[in-house]
């Protein structure tokens, strides 16, 4: 493992920052109390993971190449088959599917329509790796430890007002899950210090949390009072506890995208151009 002396290190009371093998990422202190049935890891730095522009936006060649080269590095790092990674194409919509296999025989299952428009996805199957991706957007790693199933998650602020989070926790329930024994770890993304919105947006948000105790919390105007700052990751952490979640059990990174755009993706700073880190998890 190579020393991150000298380098920014986002270690802090519930993740480790790592290097190794040449590429950074972090992992949660909880998940590797499990590491004898569990891998993860959260990619940071400025490798790209980008698989996919969209319907009609074709990934170059070599972008591609370049992502499934830092996909390898990454599961590699950790322990995990590279061929085994599934990746959905996400859409920013609520949808979570149960895996129960791979499709692709000997490379991952990448940009396949099976995975169209999924932003979520399951499995109790032992070695197979879910990947998400993001740049900004929240990205959830379930892990029950009982049932040993595990889910990879993708919230975007439209995600977040979809409940995708209790969309999962659903789905979860469905394979034996009970929502007391399930973790949640939320990877770094942007934080209310940056998520400034207008009013259409904001109204979308007040809408979902009007009945919340903590509305005022969630969201607040900027000081002309023309755009307001919304906290996502609380919305999601609350919309868990009401799901049956232990607050212990709901574990956040701490971490802005945006306030440490140096070593994490984000959309706000490097605008169209930008690039994707990624989340993956797998039982082993």
């Amino acid at each position: 493992m190579e020393n991150l002396e000298n380098k920014k290190d986002l270690t802090n009371e519930n993740i480790v920052h790592i290097c190794k093998n040449g590429i950074q990422y972090l992992q949660f202190r909880k998940l590797l109390e499990y590491k004898d049935i569990l891998t993860h890891a959260y990619s940071i730095g400025k490798e790209n993971f980008r698989t996919n522009k969209g319907k009609d936006k074709p990934i170059d060649d070599i972008e591609y190449k370049n992502s499934m080269y830092n996909y390898r590095k990454l599961c590699d790092a950790i322990g995990c088959n590279f061929n085994n990674l599934i990746k959905p194409i996400q859409r920013h919509t609520n949808q979570v599917k149960i895996v129960e296999k791979k499709i692709n025989k000997d490379k991952p299952d990448i940009n396949l329509i099976q995975y169209e428009d999924l932003d979520g996805i399951i499995t109790s199957k032992k070695d197979l790796v879910l990947a998400s991706t993001n740049a900004d957007c929240i990205l959830f790693l379930f892990f029950d430890p009982i049932k040993k199933v595990i889910a990879n998650v993708h919230s975007g602020w439209r995600g977040t007002s979809m409940q995708i989070s209790v969309e999962t926790i659903k789905k979860m329930k469905t394979l034996g899950c009970m929502p007391e024994n399930i973790i949640c770890c939320i990877m770094p993304s942007i934080r209310k210090c940056h998520f400034e919105v207008k009013e259409d947006v904001k109204n979308i948000f007040y809408n979902q949390c009007r009945n919340m105790k903590e509305l005022n919390e969630i969201i607040t105007k900027d000081d002309k009072g023309e755009t307001w700052f919304v906290d996502t990751v609380k919305i999601n952490q609350i919309l868990l506890k009401k799901e049956g979640l232990k607050e212990e059990n709901i574990i956040d990174s701490g971490i802005c995208s945006v306030c440490n755009s140096d070593l994490i993706h984000s959309y706000r700073v490097e605008k169209q151009n930008f690039s994707l880190a990624t989340a993956i998890i797998s039982l082993i």
